[in-house]
């Protein structure tokens, strides 16, 4: 049997997870003096609170090599195989600790770590490629990672930002470069790309109406996208109607199977701040071969 092992950054949501019986190993919040578990004793909204209360932002830290043993033990004992999804290497070392803790056990020739080069639900889309062909019936650890590595280079993440006061108070952006930026109402699209975050295109004008360009700018590739799932992510604190409306904009394409609209965890709301969104797909093998 193939267990799929995932840290927290993948944002499947609750219902995915159980669904699929995804072992989660959470990463950790640091706030102030306090460590929290993501997703398990910390949620966004707290941390959208303590943020405005205190003026800055929490920090992000990988799992130990101990949690990763912990959870690693319960697949040894039943004799499992194990197909581990990381973020991006270029942004978190849980890829590194993961692998650490399957040579500590004696337990590699067991275990597969993906690293997604990718955040968010661009990894959960990894993570359904691969719990549907665990479903279906494979159980080669040595095939299902070679048929998701093939899949890697095609998902495509990006998002616009609403506010650029997270950006600034991590120190990735000076105080009076972001007072600028947000008087101008500018919004980057942030943009995976090759493990890392990097800037695309620029926007001007008030967030519900870039979201709705920024779908615009995406409508063409989500048509010729692989039609298995397409994921809209977003932080909190956006208007509802906007979120439904962009939901419905994807279901009118008739195009995608499922369509997952899902809330992003701490790692995404630390980084991005509150009001930002982003769809979430996987370029058609296809499309890439016939441009």
């Amino acid at each position: 049997m193939i267990r799929i092992y995932a840290d927290s950054t993948n944002d499947l949501g609750p219902e995915l997870i159980e669904r699929y019986h995804i072992r989660m190993i959470p990463l950790y919040v640091n706030m102030g003096d306090r460590t929290y578990t993501d997703w398990r004793d910390i949620t966004p909204d707290e941390i959208y609170e303590w943020s405005d209360a205190n003026n800055t932002t929490p920090t992000t830290a990988a799992f130990s090599i101990g949690d990763a043993e912990d959870a690693l033990r319960e697949a040894m004992e039943a004799g499992d195989d194990v197909l581990y999804f990381g973020i991006s290497s270029e942004l978190s070392a849980s890829c590194s600790v993961f692998r650490m803790a399957a040579e500590n056990l004696g337990y590699t020739s067991h275990v597969s770590v993906i690293d997604s080069r990718n955040l968010c639900t661009g990894i959960g889309l990894l993570i359904l490629k691969a719990a549907e062909r665990i479903e279906k019936g494979e159980k080669s650890l040595m095939r299902i990672t070679a048929y998701i590595r093939r899949w890697i280079p095609l998902v495509r993440t990006s998002s616009v930002i609403s506010t650029f006061i997270y950006i600034q108070r991590s120190g990735r952006c000076s105080a009076a470069k972001a007072f600028v930026l947000g008087s101008l109402r500018i919004r980057p699209k942030i943009v995976v790309a090759d493990g890392k975050l990097s800037v695309g295109k620029i926007y001007r004008g008030r967030q519900n109406d870039i979201i709705r360009r920024y779908y615009e700018d995406l409508k063409p590739q989500l048509l010729t996208a692989d039609p298995d799932a397409v994921f809209i992510s977003h932080t909190g604190r956006l208007d509802q109607g906007i979120i439904d409306e962009i939901e419905q904009k994807v279901r009118s394409l008739g195009h995608f199977r499922n369509v997952y609209v899902t809330r992003a965890g701490s790692v995404v709301t630390i980084h991005c701040g509150p009001g930002t969104l982003g769809v979430f797909y996987v370029e058609s093998k296809d499309a890439k071969k016939n441009p």
